[in-house]
């Protein structure tokens, strides 16, 4: 039997077509989404909204936490990273979970393991357990991030499918959205930490509560031996009039994975991806496009995003929050744009125009920060009292000093020259010095205690910088990465391809993330964006030679797109077992099995 080809005026493309310009002006489709699938996306999504939440809500609630816990910087880069290194262990544990108990079940654990964390996150009564409740809601991060691609994906028919993982993107647009929007709100109250936390476990409450009624993904039932109980289920998912198609694409590909099994003897997935060329080539590619996704800095971006705002000048907590809900307004459009561009111009196309214009809005950024640098106000007034600090001559080199802040009279909202002092910050009280005019009992109105930021006149820069980045990011590079990722692997190896590139990108995620307030002190805040530029230019040619287009391919035919080398490292084809397999018995039956579910 031949595979079925996708036509060239693709239906994802029609698809698009009806998202962005209304129905009358495209042909009707054949079969439209049926309701289950759409209750199937819809609450599957709503893995993307619990991570989208995490990130923007601490983008806001690090402020205060700052405050109450008087938290330095290291207890701040770990407070914000280590749900990104616990996500790392949770996707990798999800490859396991996935292929052994299915998606759905991998799913029920990672929603209910978030909203624990996140109830705990709301009620911790100090900073220890607060960082525990950071490290459960990171593995529940983890086993929606690694699943719920693949679970739509799967379940999912080609036309359809790229459209409808994009939605898993929308929602994480839509989650950071309403996280800043929570932010904002609560910002005004000193306990607004706590609810910000806290409302986190609702989308991961009511995403529990659906996946006890949605059925498993069809590829994975055909490849546990459940062959009537997946037909079943892929009719109710795709309508009548392409089960069969996609029913005997499922099957085929399942004999074809048996058949490789077998030739394997045995060998465990890891080891048949190590001797299996093509898809040894497709993890390579996974995994470097992961890296290259966090290398780019979104989850600097993102998390930190009220912190750049304060590094920038902006002395209000109020206005810094309500600056993020305009940032995070652009990520919700973005993503939005590629609902209807990622079916009429192809993955890699958008891929690298995009990420051209991420690399160009790092460097926006670096000359933002550098302008800062080279205007702020001069350190005049030397307390002798002030150690080290009494010292330093300038303001931004006194804010790099974690244990100094910059303190001054403003006038009419703006800094009075000639009235910068650098003073010791009070470790206990991080609002004041411990000495000076900006100690506690020595502040008045006009006085501003700047512990984090220098006043200057190009604050605004960095605001247009990140909306620059935003928007070319979450229009193509973010979706794009996590429409591919699934996409690149055979069934038999989807869950650890997809666990192993996922877990790649968490572990990059962390150390960019735990290492970003180190590194703008290290090497200044303008030094810190060049290096993720730079970065992000290899990334850039590392996907112009190596990633190639998935548009239009059924999740079968991906793979024989890396059946030509592209590196020495990636061993000998299988003795022609490709072509030993397209010639097989289409009369094979496939082992049958009564487990329910």
């Amino acid at each position: 039997m031949e595979m079925h080809r996708i036509k060239a005026n693709s239906d994802l493309d029609e698809e698009s077509d009806k998202a962005c310009y209304g129905k009358d002006n495209i042909s009707v489709m054949e079969e439209p989404l049926t309701r289950l699938l759409k209750i199937f996306t819809f609450f599957a999504a709503l893995g993307g909204a619990i991570f989208g939440y995490d990130i923007g809500v601490i983008s806001g609630a690090v402020i205060q936490l700052r405050r109450e816990f008087n938290l330095s910087t290291i207890w701040t880069e770990v407070i914000v990273s280590i749900t990104v290194g616990t996500a790392a262990i949770g996707s990798t544990l999800g490859g396991f979970l996935s292929d052994s108990i299915g998606r759905r079940k991998t799913v029920l654990i990672g929603s209910g393991t978030f909203a624990v964390g996140a109830v705990l996150m709301g009620l911790t009564p100090n900073k220890e357990l607060l960082l525990i409740g950071r490290m459960i809601v990171g593995i529940g991060i983890g086993l929606e991030g690694m699943v719920v691609p693949m679970y739509i994906g799967e379940s999912s028919p080609p036309r359809w499918r790229g459209a409808l993982v994009q939605m898993v993107n929308i929602c994480v647009a839509g989650g950071t959205m309403a996280a800043s929007i929570v932010n904002g709100i609560f910002s005004y109250y000193p306990w607004g930490w706590r609810a910000m936390l806290g409302i986190a476990s609702i989308p991961g409450i009511i995403q529990f509560i659906g996946f006890w009624f949605l059925p498993e993904s069809p590829r994975w039932l055909v490849k546990h031996g459940r062959i009537e109980k997946a037909k079943e289920t892929l009719k109710r998912l795709v309508g009548e009039a392409e089960t069969e198609r996609e029913f005997d694409e499922i099957v085929k590909v399942e004999k074809m994975q048996q058949r490789i099994r077998q030739e394997m003897n045995g060998a465990s997935v890891i080891s048949r991806v190590f001797n299996t060329p093509p898809v040894l080539r497709a993890a390579i590619v996974g995994c470097g496009i992961q890296i290259i996704n966090q290398l780019a800095g979104i989850n600097v971006i993102v998390p930190y995003s009220a912190m750049i705002m304060r590094m920038s000048g902006i002395q209000s907590d109020q206005a810094v929050m309500w600056m993020v809900v305009a940032v995070s307004g652009l990520f919700v459009v973005g993503q939005l744009i590629t609902l209807c561009t990622v079916g009429r111009f192809g993955r890699r196309k958008i891929f690298l125009s995009h990420l051209a214009v991420v690399i160009l809005a790092l460097i926006f950024l670096a000359i933002s920060f550098y302008l800062m640098s080279i205007s702020a106000p001069p350190v005049t007034y030397h307390n002798m009292q002030a150690g080290s600090c009494g010292q330093i001559n300038q303001c931004t080199s006194c804010i790099l000093e974690e244990h100094c802040g910059f303190c001054y009279i403003q006038q009419n909202d703006s800094y009075v020259p000639g009235s910068g002092s650098c003073l010791p910050l009070d470790v206990n009280d991080i609002q004041h010095s411990t000495l000076g005019r900006c100690a506690k009992q020595n502040i008045t109105d006009n006085i501003v205690w700047a512990y984090d930021f220098c006043p200057n006149p190009y604050g605004i820069m960095a605001l247009v910088g990140m909306m620059v980045y935003i928007l070319p990011f979450a229009a193509g590079v973010g979706p794009i990465i996590w429409i591919i990722t699934p996409e690149l692997y055979p069934t038999w190896a989807r869950g650890f391809g997809t666990s192993s590139a996922t877990a790649v990108g968490w572990i990059t995620n962390l150390l960019v993330s735990l290492t970003f307030l180190s590194l703008t002190q290290a090497i200044t805040r303008y030094g810190t964006f060049l290096v993720y530029a730079g970065c992000t230019v290899f990334g850039w040619i590392f996907i112009y030679y190596l990633v190639p287009e998935t548009k239009d391919k059924h999740l079968e035919e991906v793979e024989k797109l890396f059946e030509e080398p592209f590196s020495a490292c990636c061993g000998k084809p299988l003795g022609g077992i490709y072509e030993k397999l397209d010639n097989s018995d289409e009369d094979e039956i496939l082992p049958v099995s009564d487990e329910d579910d």
